[in-house]
């Protein structure tokens, strides 16, 4: 299937070969190697049908697999469908990806593109302590946004005038946001359609409603996806190093979210790293960072009616030095 990849890079290409044969059309060579081939077609023609032949090739797998079925070679058939299904929407993903204009970086560096698609969004943002919206609050922007492994474009659809897959619409670059950064919310204002992304604890929040529920499930499934292979790449490197909690969050390092860097240390939080006692019989620590005051955030094996008086200042030292740990690092990364 990787042979089949190049189909990619050559519809990313086809708009400038479109664009030169318009050029070239009136050369005195093309038309008389067409006449000597006897071609009734011109170049341009030949041009389209690698084109249109990757979009036949679904169409054929799928006759193929509904008079196959429980026949030997049945899953192979599938697997097919599967792979070059994958390869169009590579294919139709990246002829929108190479008609974003106004964006400074470079594409390639946010990793692969996962998903696109065109959205009605809403911003807000916190100003001291008051929330403050966008001037058109009650309008919707139409932005176009798109899904890389590290960063979630924002852009504004724009139609062009032309003919050919100049006419095809152009991206304008408006806004990103790093996946290292963000976090989401899967339902939002009681609307089976909208999610909340947003980001530095709900400073910037962005309310995305997607057409369909179907689509906003779709979009919720990936993004979570993406923020879950960086917590397992966090804890992977945690487990792996001896690295302090500031070296793991250093700029030059892999950059990883907030969320991701907070659970990590949750989880692999020990008691060996509290130099302090740990009094004998004591089972289990709550590791909630919501405990209530009354049991001081610790829950106990034991009946605390019958502990031992040392037992339980220890117990209240262990929690203290808990909740200013975890209040540190949240302060830290947030």
């Amino acid at each position: 299937m990787k042979d089949l990849q190049i189909y990619e890079a050559y519809c990313q290409n086809k708009p400038r070969s479109e664009s030169l044969w318009r050029q070239c059309s009136d050369c005195a060579f093309f038309q008389e190697c067409q006449k000597k081939l006897e071609h009734k077609l011109g170049l341009d023609s030949y041009l389209l049908k690698p084109v249109q032949r990757i979009t036949k090739y679904q169409l054929l797998l799928k006759e193929m697999l509904k008079y196959s079925k429980g026949c030997d070679g049945c899953d192979d058939l599938q697997e097919a469908l599967s792979s070059i299904l994958g390869i169009l929407k590579a294919v139709n993903d990246s002829m929108h990806l190479i008609a974003i204009t106004g964006y400074e970086g470079n594409l390639s560096e946010l990793g692969r593109l996962l998903m696109q698609g065109s959205f009605s969004v809403w911003t807000e943002h916190k100003k001291g302590h008051a929330k403050v919206k966008d001037l058109a609050r009650f309008k919707p922007m139409q932005r176009h946004l798109f899904l890389h492994q590290k960063a979630l474009l924002f852009c504004k659809r724009r139609e062009e005038n032309g003919e050919g897959y100049e006419k095809a619409p152009s991206y304008s670059f408006k806004h990103s946001l790093s996946m290292s950064a963000v976090g989401i919310t899967e339902n939002a204002k009681g609307d089976n359609k909208k999610f909340e992304i947003w980001c530095n604890s709900r400073e910037e929040v962005f309310i995305v409603q997607a057409p369909t529920p179907e689509i906003k499930t779709a979009w919720v499934n990936e993004i979570r996806k993406v923020l879950t292979q960086q917590l397992k790449a966090c804890r992977g490197i945690v487990k792996t190093s001896s690295l302090t909690f500031p070296e793991l969050c250093d700029k030059d390092r892999p950059h990883f979210s907030p969320f991701a860097l907070f659970f990590v240390c949750v989880l692999n939080f020990s008691l060996s790293d509290f130099p302090i006692i740990q009094p004998t019989g004591w089972n289990k620590v709550s590791l909630s960072a919501d405990a209530s005051e009354e049991n001081d955030g610790y829950s106990s094996g034991e009946d605390p009616m019958n502990s031992d008086p040392e037992d339980e200042v220890g117990k209240k030292l262990v929690s203290l030095r808990m909740k200013n740990y975890y209040r540190s690092v949240f302060l830290f990364l947030f």
